[in-house]
């Protein structure tokens, strides 16, 4: 009976394993296959019992399993079977059940092609599926926790499978443990193609839709297309909030891939624009918040326009806003239009409309008059097109198109927008026409004649509405009025008159002492408007107001009035005229310089803008000398940090060099709060961004010492892993573009960022150099930032110099021959990982052989960065010079074996890069590369250079160890302990072979007061750096 069992099973071997290899050719003979497969099993069920047919199934598809190559044969069959069993999931009998588990067995095997093609088939059967299959609940959990592992694969094909599998499962609403696995590990997944899946699988859901739009910035263009697509797909748009529909707009649209952006367009034309918004672009603009989003909403017409998805019937135009039907004025006999108010949308669809056909047909003309005969007929005739349609769409008379705008305006702050758009057509119109320019000329004077709108509070105090530095109070608006004034006024010189005079009437009651606050700051937003257009500073000479009046009697005034928003918008007025100044004039300088110095924390910050705008401008030696005096930098002197600048004192602070000061004021703790009104504005972080540029720019500004980029350096650092600045995000964007290309630029600031190093790390240690400690806890997290700035520094200090185009051969010959090794530049010593490494290695000698535990601590922290360092074989007497060193910190080395076997890997590899090293380093070598180090050093170049040996495998004393012993030979006989007896004798012979590598780790451990007891021996000394035991002692 057995036999013929086997028999009938191997005959059905024979006969499934025939279908597969038939199936494997072709993917049309699959539905007969299916239908002759599935008579086959129903007669081995009919004439056998079930387990005979599955049994021969799963061995007819082992060789599957052990098959790794992805052909497309093996995925015919893999598709012709998940198609099979798909196809009697609802049968009676157990076969779809018992097959999926013999499956997900498979997804727990070791061979890694057994659990891929498990998932791939399990992920197949599942789609596969329809929605109506009865399958057991039970052999759905056991599929969903099986998979919910294999998510978790090693192998990135496994993980994608595993998710295809499980995305049908994501959209229940009752369990959303396979939702929140899904979040989980997208943003954790490091390969591209299995993100790409999770975000295939996710649902339309508001808990998806974040996690989707992030992935819009992932670091792959697959998965950027990827998650467009889906929210082309899943998202309508009224779904996504405001803030998701721009962001999605904002990043796709500038994206650097051309495909991401294209796929973009194609969510907004095909989507949003036509589906959503029935082709209107400015029912699309309507859900994009335009007022909030204005950039969006450009880059939105932009595209549109540039992909031609932009058509204007001849019904539509700007015109239709202004009636034809007018009421005539009895007096005047002229007629007054009516006007239709636009909507902030509309404005500035007609704005990109028309700048845009401006510019083809400024293009086109251009192209027509560059070519001849047909083509320049045709270029232009489409310029002559782009012409009569720009037009047709603007106002017919400059008199139609002031009273549009007006209407706006006088409609109140909720066309404000849309009144600014329009403005912003006014550099479109033709003001050639004498009666044009003087319409709108006296359009213009209402304009600068307009003040802050303000409010009252509750006491009856006015308190001025907007930025209060601007006209109108916002940058946007200054600068729609400035070039609607440059377009009106373009003669050279008519500009600065014709706002010179408007300076003049305003600045009456102000000379006269007559004004509030409000016509002050209105007349210094006038005065900002003028000096950042001026073009020159000769054409606001022998007008109206002469520059000098302008000064004397209207800004160093405003600037020691007693409110302090007219202070500050006079600072940032004495600054724009510093800057438009041949020559820093004394009295701007010194105003500026007592703000800083005097001034509240408001004040201070917009003085410290203006001192670095013109220390930038004209140099800060041409700063310095507009005060007349020599001026002796503290700085350059190395008791700088024994006498620094006192910030708060005026009379020392006046006899101060520029850069002295600033710097002084970059280390003051005490300049008060973040602005409210700007939580990246204060005195720091304008300090911190102003010397950046500085050392960035450093080769224009040779008048500043070069001993001055270290320190300068040195506070950039500390601001940027500063805890108190972490809130300064503008600072922190800064600093970070700095420092990714300040070592890159050139040499010379590898040698300030080396000589910066020790200084960093000295700053920055708790309980060294007078530093404050702590709770271990905090220490604990001093010395970790500590750790993480050397490692920073560590990484510039190894970032490769940007090659300069312009750089000759005659200037590669000028190098040193230090600098070239086999053709290629390299870095002089005191530049290069040498010149740190040296400075690092005199530090460490330069401590006492008795430290304190943050000594201890700070040592381990800079030779673990020293051990990371690398010397260049052309090198030769700094390698020399570093072995020496290495004897020298021997002993104060901490008892960590893996940093000594560090150091000792070092020293033998700069044993091994030694050419000659049979010839001693003489004293004036050391003395020379110490000079060129700036170091001061007295090196013992007397006796051998030794090699640095492996410390003891085990901190265990001998006496103690001997009294161990005793006690477990006392106590039992047939016990064995950690310490064995057997291990004793060799422990005390490798250390007598080894007397004087024991003596001075025993001096060592009984100074460091180690304490040995039931812990583990062999912990690592890593935590010494960073913990929080050893922090007691420093506190």
């Amino acid at each position: 009976m057995a036999k013929n069992t086997d028999e009938e099973e191997h005959q059905l071997i024979e006969k499934i394993a025939k279908t597969l290899n038939e199936v494997r050719e072709s993917n049309a003979t699959h539905n007969r296959k299916l239908k002759e497969l599935s008579s086959l099993r129903s007669k081995a069920n009919s004439s056998s019992s079930f387990p005979q047919f599955f049994s021969a199934f799963c061995k007819t598809l082992i060789p599957l399993f052990d098959f790794s190559r992805r052909v497309a044969s093996a995925e015919r069959i893999v598709r012709f079977v998940s198609a099979f069993v798909a196809r009697h999931a609802s049968d009676s009998d157990a076969f779809f059940e018992e097959f999926v588990r013999f499956l997900l067995a498979a997804t727990a095997a070791a061979n890694k092609t057994a659990r891929f093609r498990a998932c791939q088939i399990v992920s197949e059967i599942i789609m596969r599926l329809p929605d109506d299959a009865e399958v057991s609940s039970e052999i759905w959990d056991e599929v969903i926790e099986c998979l919910k592992i294999r998510v978790g694969d090693k192998v990135p094909q496994i993980r994608s499978y595993a998710v295809r599998a499980l995305s049908r499962f994501a959209t229940d609403c009752e369990n959303t443990d396979v939702l929140d696995l899904f979040l989980e590990v997208l943003p954790l997944e490091q390969n591209a193609e299995v993100r790409k899946t999770i975000l295939l699988s996710l649902p339309p859901l508001n808990a998806t839709s974040q996690a989707i739009i992030d992935c819009t910035m992932d670091v792959s263009e697959s998965v950027r297309k990827t998650a467009y697509y889906v929210l082309a797909d899943k998202f309508p748009l009224q779904s996504l909030s405001i803030k998701h529909r721009t962001v999605i707009l904002q990043r796709g649209l500038a994206d650097r891939s051309v495909a991401v952006s294209k796929q973009c367009l194609k969510l907004m034309k095909d989507e949003w624009l036509a589906k959503c918004c029935n082709g209107d672009p400015v029912e699309l603009l309507k859900y994009l918040d335009v007022e909030t989003y204005e950039s969006v909403g450009e880059s939105v017409m932009g595209a549109l326009l540039e992909a031609g998805l932009i058509h204007i019937s001849d019904d539509e135009s700007i015109q239709q806003y202004i009636s034809s039907t007018s009421d005539r004025n009895e007096d005047t006999g002229n007629f007054t239009p009516s006007i239709q108010l636009i909507e902030a949308e509309v404005a500035l669809y007609w704005r990109m409309v028309c700048g845009n056909l401006q510019t083809e047909a400024q293009a086109k003309g251009s192209d027509a008059a560059a070519t001849m005969g047909t083509e320049a007929a045709v270029y232009a005739a489409e310029a002559s097109k782009n012409n009569d349609l720009l037009e047709r769409i603007l106002p017919s008379t400059i008199t139609d198109y002031m009273e549009l705008v007006k209407a706006h305006i006088n409609a109140g702050p909720n066309y404000r927008f849309a009144s600014r758009q329009l403005l912003l057509l006014g550099a479109i119109l033709d003001f050639s026409d004498l009666t044009n320019r003087k319409v709108a000329s006296a359009f213009l004077m209402e304009l600068l004649h307009k003040p802050f709108d303000h409010e009252e509070d509750d006491e009856g105090n006015m308190v001025v509405l907007g930025d209060g530095i601007n006209l109108g109070g916002d940058r946007e608006w200054a600068d729609a009025v400035s070039g609607l004034a440059r377009k009106v006024h373009s003669a050279a010189g008519e500009f600065e008159e014709v706002i010179l005079g408007v300076i003049e009437e305003l600045a009456r009651p102000c000379r006269e002492r007559t004004a509030n606050f409000m016509q002050w700051m209105h007349c210094l937003a006038v005065v900002g408007l003028l000096l950042e257009n001026a073009k020159s500073f000769r054409w606001i000479q022998g007008k109206a107001i002469e520059p000098t009046e302008l000064l004397q009697s209207l800004l160093l005034p405003a600037a020691k009035h007693v409110h302090l928003d007219v202070q500050r918008i006079a600072i940032r007025c004495l600054g724009l005229f510093g800057l438009l100044e041949k020559k820093p004039s004394k009295e701007v300088v010194l105003q500026l310089r007592l703000s800083f110095v005097k001034g509240p924390s408001l004040i201070s910050t917009m003085s410290c803008k203006a001192l670095n705008d013109l220390a930038m401008w004209h140099n800060p030696h041409e700063v310095d000398r507009a005060l007349g005096q020599d001026l002796s930098s503290e700085l350059q002197d190395s008791e700088v940090a024994s006498s620094p600048v006192t910030v708060s004192d005026t009379d020392e602070s006046l006899n101060t060099k520029l850069i002295d000061l600033l710097y002084a004021g970059i280390g003051k703790d005490d300049w008060g709060d973040i602005l409210a009104s700007d939580e990246n504005e204060s005195v720091q972080a304008v300090l911190g961004e102003g010397f950046a540029k500085i050392l960035l720019l450093s080769e224009n500004y040779s008048s500043i010492s070069t001993s001055l980029h270290p320190l300068l350096l040195s506070k950039l650092i500390n601001l940027y892993f500063s805890d108190e600045t972490k809130n300064l995000l503008r600072l922190k964007q800064c600093l970070s573009v700095f420092f990714e290309h300040y070592p890159a630029l050139s040499a010379n600031h590898k040698k300030y960022l080396s000589k910066a190093f020790i200084p960093v790390m000295r700053s920055m240690w708790p309980g060294i150099d007078g530093n404050a400690g702590g709770s271990p806890s905090f220490v604990s997290s001093m010395r970790k930032r500590a750790v993480q700035a050397s490692r920073f520094m560590l990484q510039m200090m190894q970032l490769p110099l940007f090659t300069k185009e312009n750089e000759t051969e005659g200037e590669i010959g000028c190098r040193e021959p230090s600098e070239i090794e086999d053709g290629a530049l390299e870095d002089p010593l005191e530049c290069g990982e040498e010149g740190l490494a040296i400075r690092i290695a005199v530090e460490v000698a330069g401590f006492p052989t008795k430290n304190t535990a943050a000594e201890r601590a700070f040592i381990s922290a800079l030779l673990r960065v020293l051990v990371l360092l690398q010397f260049r074989s052309s090198e030769q007497g700094a390698i020399q010079l570093m072995r020496r060193l290495l004897n020298c910190i021997a002993g104060s080395v901490p008892t960590d074996k893996d940093l000594v076997k560090e150091l000792k890997r070092m020293a033998d590899l700069l044993k091994a890069a030694d050419r000659h090293p049979d010839q001693e380093l003489s004293q004036d070598q050391a003395n020379l590369i110490f000079g060129r180090l700036e170091l001061d050093f007295n090196l013992d170049l007397t006796g051998p250079v030794e090699t640095l040996k492996t410390p003891a495998p085990s901190s265990i004393r001998p006496t103690r160890a001997r009294r161990r012993v005793r006690r477990q030979e006392e106590s039992s006989d047939e016990e064995s302990s950690p310490t064995s007896i057997s291990n004793v004798p060799d422990t005390v012979s490798r250390r007598a072979e080894r007397a004087s590598k024991t003596a001075a780790l025993t001096k060592m451990t009984t100074n460091r007061g180690f304490k040995i007891d039931e812990e583990d021996d062999d912990e690592e000394e890593g935590s010494e750096v960073t913990s929080e035991e050893s922090a007691d002692e420093s506190c």
